[in-house]
């Protein structure tokens, strides 16, 4: 079986006074209902081996936010094995994102387990702009890294 992989995009932004953002998203679904920490993800997915990783970025955050990823410079926050075995591989782009625009892409799935009846659900259900320190916590575990990463990137301690 092939390994699994998955690519995204976190944006990030600088305030007026000074200090970085991240925009994450609340994973949607009745599983992630109810939870706040540990229930944020950077907007990524999965790819098949022949897809650019890049490609599969740009359209994961397509898929998941309902808008084009933004232009702009992309900085290489690398890969980071998470928890369930797949292969997370993450960029940085500095962009602004109107929160209100977002239209999350929706999936399918048996609910409740067992009952026969499938339902959609949003794929994230909620988005926000955080600074490093309030997403941390709300970070799924492995993807904590790539904070870590950006803030080396920018030469900031990550407030």
């Amino acid at each position: 079986m092939p390994e699994k992989r998955s690519a995204g995009l976190l944006l990030f932004r600088r305030t007026a006074e000074g200090f970085v953002e991240v925009l994450i998203g609340h994973m949607g679904g009745p599983f992630w209902s109810g939870r706040t920490a540990a229930a944020w993800s950077i907007p990524k997915g999965e790819y098949a081996a022949d897809e650019p990783a890049e490609d599969a970025a740009r359209r994961e955050f397509e898929e998941e936010l309902g808008l084009p990823a933004p232009e702009g410079a992309w900085i290489d926050l690398g890969e980071a094995r998470q928890q369930n075995g797949k292969l997370v591989t993450i960029w940085a782009v500095e962009a602004d994102l109107d929160t209100q625009r977002v239209v999350p892409g929706t999936f399918s799935m048996e609910w409740p387990r067992g009952s026969g009846v499938v339902a959609e659900f949003p794929e994230i259900d909620r988005v926000g702009w955080f600074g490093f320190e309030a997403a941390r916590p709300l970070l799924v575990a492995g993807q904590r890294v790539f904070l870590e990463r950006l803030a080396e990137r920018l030469g900031t301690d990550g407030t």
